[in-house]
């Protein structure tokens, strides 16, 4: 079982910027490919990023592309999404996913595990 915590959400004005993390409890979370995705309100959830376990293969959604980042730090046991440029269509529920041994996976249902979330709210 592994328990995902996201941190660094917040209010943030059209243009600014935010750091999300994700604290995994794995013993380690070298094995999981990570993803981040997103549900705004009266909307399913989508992906948003991916990194594949070994974090030499990262992909992103077309609407994040060029302003997103995800990293990881996998003796730490943390994953980062660094979103630059922020949109007022940004604004969502951000969570974290975990997949064992996997490539980048985009598919919700794909995800072995959940965090329970953090809001980033855009400002116009």
């Amino acid at each position: 079982q592994v328990q995902l915590v996201e941190s660094g959400g917040g209010l943030v004005q059209a243009g600014g910027s935010l750091r999300l993390s994700c604290a995994a409890s794995a013993r380690t979370l070298a094995r999981y490919a990570m993803g981040w995705f997103r549900q705004a309100p009266g909307k399913e959830r989508e992906f948003v990023g991916g990194i594949s376990w070994s974090g030499g293969a990262q992909y992103y959604a077309d609407p994040v592309k060029g302003r997103f980042t995800i990293s990881r730090d996998n003796g730490k046991n943390t994953v980062s999404l660094q979103m630059n440029d922020l949109k007022p269509e940004d604004t969502a529920v951000y969570y974290c996913a975990a997949k064992e041994w996997s490539g980048v996976f985009t598919r919700a249902q794909q995800a072995d595990y959940w965090g329970q979330g953090t809001q980033v709210t855009v400002s116009s």
